[in-house]
């Protein structure tokens, strides 16, 4: 991985601070996102418009084929960092502070996760879900609720659908770097 930062214009740039984002091979921030301090995104993550990534006073590792969806935030805490494995899904609007998601799960839309909990190996966690300070998740199963609780173990199916559901999101990052979709831009009249 390189030591890049993207300007203002989405053009990425090298810098030489220690505390800037690592950002690996093909990897799509929204323009619209803020990536910030100690963050490192593996090849073919991506960060979408309103969301949040502020690692600047622990870090944030986000895994290869990751995808933090709109409106999200990723934090940490002065003594503890955020971790997210491979082929991740995080949903709109979902807050992951100082905990671990590891990799193949699916954090459903509007969850909280909170310090020190951590998510297990292919874990679907309900849209709307708390998990609570140091709250651990086994793999392989569904949980739902605030706070969250064990709802069944996932089938072979659903498990296999972690890596089709985080492609499916390289798919749409590379659309939108190659320019697919146009943006509003707001004109002054007066």
């Amino acid at each position: 991985m390189k030591l890049i930062t993207q300007n203002n214009k989405g053009q990425t740039q090298k810098t030489k601070s220690c505390l800037s984002p690592v950002i690996g091979k093909h990897v799509y921030i929204d323009p619209a996102a803020h990536v910030i301090g100690r963050v490192i995104i593996g090849d073919y993550s991506s960060i979408w418009p309103g969301c949040v990534v502020r690692g600047d006073i622990q870090t944030i590792r986000i895994g290869r084929y990751s995808n933090i969806q709109d409106l999200s935030i990723l934090h940490v805490e002065s003594n503890r960092g955020c971790t997210l494995g491979d082929y991740v899904t995080v949903g709109h609007q979902v807050i992951l502070h100082a905990c671990t998601v590891k990799g193949q799960s699916l954090v459903g839309m509007g969850s909280i996760v909170l310090d020190e909990a951590v998510i297990g190996e292919s874990v679907i966690l309900g849209a709307g879900s708390l998990v609570t300070q140091g709250q651990k998740l086994k793999a392989g199963c569904l949980y739902f609720g605030r706070p969250a609780k064990f709802v069944r173990r996932l089938i072979r199916g659903e498990i296999a659908g972690f890596k089709k559901w985080a492609l499916r999101y390289v798919s749409y990052a590379r659309d939108h770097r190659a320019g697919k979709f146009g943006r509003f831009k707001r004109m002054c009249c007066e």
